[in-house]
């Protein structure tokens, strides 16, 4: 499977020529989208989900039931469920956004694990029960420590971690927590610029 890091949260698999897209927000390259068969959005926030992009895009989109995301048509998905999305299984965890700053109300959020191999957890750092041997992991949002991430990592022991959720970071703040991250998490963590494949 090939992993394209774009801007901020998003990210494109490809996969036996079929595409899908996740969390395609409005810091994201519309070059993300080209050719998708089909998108998944972790929760409302519109870092991660544009909808107007998505509104004209034509292909199936799946969000958490229970999200609010007018004038877009999604396929609802709940916690636990499986389905498949651009011929690509996909495995719905969590449930919640983790808790921002000052009690602000969370909203639905789910973590994608894509084929077994690939986990995108969206604004949360929810450890799946199954193995995962491919982690985003989010390196700064208003609800995340850098300690807890590294944590994250730690705790699911993947054989490859990529960071994500980073678009309101400098690049010397940017330095040091993929630094950090990559020190205390076995080496097995490396930041992709935007557009960088793995």
């Amino acid at each position: 499977m090939r992993l394209t890091k774009y801007t901020h949260a998003c990210v494109r698999l490809e996969h036996d020529g079929r595409v899908l897209v996740v969390d395609p927000g409005v810091w994201s390259e519309p070059a993300a989208l080209r050719g998708a068969d089909a998108v998944l959005v972790t929760h409302e926030h519109t870092d991660h989900v544009d909808v107007l992009r998505l509104a004209g895009l034509g292909v199936p989109v799946y969000a958490p039931a229970g999200a609010r995301i007018p004038d877009l048509d999604v396929h609802p998905v709940a916690p636990g469920e499986e389905f498949t999305a651009a011929g690509l299984r996909v495995r719905a965890f969590g449930g919640r956004h983790a808790t921002i700053y000052g009690g602000q109300p969370d909203c639905p959020n789910l973590g994608y694990l894509v084929e077994g191999e690939v986990y995108h957890p969206g604004d949360s750092v929810h450890r799946p029960d199954v193995p995962v041997r491919t982690l985003l992991v989010p390196v700064q949002g208003a609800w995340l420590k850098t300690a807890e991430a590294i944590d994250f990592v730690r705790a699911l022991a993947p054989e490859r971690a990529y960071g994500i959720h980073d678009a309101q970071v400098n690049d010397r703040g940017l330095s040091s927590v993929h630094g950090w991250l990559a020190e205390e998490t076995g080496g097995c963590y490396r930041w992709l610029t935007p557009g960088e494949t793995a």
